[in-house]
């Protein structure tokens, strides 16, 4: 989908997910979780597209707005 594979990218990436990981703030792991997932474009071993990963990250923030899997279930 035009995305070239780029370790330097995944990993540039991952790194600033640990870093923002590490902070305090409540939303710092859900900005975490999104760069790590958007590192998975540039990653050769992941067989992923940028569609996918909005899709998944739209569920998860959807269903962190309702209040969690366990309320949802």
């Amino acid at each position: 989908m035009g995305v070239e594979n780029d370790p330097e990218k995944a990993a540039f990436l991952r790194e600033i997910a640990e870093e923002v990981r590490d902070e305090t703030e409540s939303n710092s792991e859900q900005v975490a979780a999104i760069l790590y997932r958007v590192s998975d474009i540039y990653d050769e071993s992941e067989d992923t597209t940028p569609q996918d990963i909005y899709l998944n990250m739209r569920y998860i923030l959807n269903v962190k707005e309702q209040g969690g899997i366990k309320r949802r279930q």
